[in-house]
């Protein structure tokens, strides 16, 4: 008899016979709903970044335009004079560009989600109502310093984008209070409107943003034609500077508010195109 092992040399076998197995392999499992909470957080740090960006870019165009307005300009007065020209472009960017911004963006903010929507609604009307006072109020500031002066009105492509912006806007404000917001628009009217109610916000305030930007352009070609060089608008003194950067700070702030309009991520969920019904304002105390 031959001298070998006793024991079998099969592969699946281990010493004297024992039988081994490989150890199973650990894999880790993502839950589909751990993977959309990872997502909806990096969501909602993106918006909120997003939005303070935006805030901070308004409040920035306020100082800007409230500063050049004070120093360069000499301040504001409502006596017919230069000094009363001066809150038209103060009230105009308060009005259309920072309330109407930030009150656009107010309904993707997500600590509104989940929640009665009737005071957001109605802080929505309220901040929008604001807005238009305050533009209409610096309209008013320029068509008076223009007649003391007698300066024609509305001769400029500037004066005609701002009036257009101006009166779009109140049509909207009560349009969307008749239809969104007071009882007896049907449902059917509501979302055959909604879309056109986003799509002239939009339009309103690309308007706005155009209309500041030529005023201050404009502007600054009126009062800096000095005698000397340095005085003029081309050699850029600290006052073209200024100027020149509040318009940056409104063109950026209005990319960002397109930002936040624009991503469908961030539409409060009931708002979103398969849950259109809007509910007026009359009833939603219970929702």
């Amino acid at each position: 008899m031959q001298q070998g092992s006793d024991c079998l040399p099969l592969s699946h076998l281990g010493p004297c016979g024992s039988e081994t197995f490989p150890l199973p392999q650990k894999h880790e499992v993502t839950s589909p709903r751990a993977s959309a909470g990872a997502s909806r957080m990096r969501q909602t740090v993106i918006f909120y970044l997003s939005f303070l960006l935006g805030l901070a870019l308004s409040l920035a165009s306020l100082v800007c335009v409230c500063v050049w307005s004070a120093r360069w300009r000499g301040g504001f007065a409502w006596d017919g004079s230069a000094l009363q020209f001066n809150w038209h472009p103060v009230l105009m960017v308060a009005g259309l560009v920072v309330l109407y911004g930030n009150g656009a963006v107010l309904y993707r903010v997500p600590l509104t989600w989940g929640q009665n929507k009737l005071p957001w609604k109605l802080l929505h009307a309220a901040l929008m109502l604001l807005a238009l006072v305050l533009s209409v109020v610096g309209l008013c500031a320029v068509f008076g310093f223009h007649n003391a002066k007698g300066t024609p009105n509305l001769y400029s492509l500037h004066s005609w984008i701002g009036i257009t912006a101006t009166a779009l806007f109140a049509m909207q404000w009560v349009a969307g209070l008749a239809v969104f917001l007071l009882p007896w628009s049907p449902t059917s009217l509501r979302k055959l409107l909604k879309p056109v109610h986003v799509w002239l916000g939009g339009s309103i305030l690309s308007l706005s943003i155009a209309a500041c930007i030529s005023g201050i352009n404009e502007k600054l070609f009126f009062v800096l034609k000095g005698s000397t060089e340095a005085q003029t608008y081309a050699a850029l003194p600290p006052e073209a500077l200024l100027a020149n950067s509040l318009g940056a700070l409104i063109v950026a702030f209005g990319l960002v508010v397109f930002l936040i309009l624009s991503n469908q991520k961030w539409q409060r969920p009931d708002s979103r195109p398969e849950e259109l019904a809007y509910t007026p304002l009359l009833q939603e105390e219970n929702e």
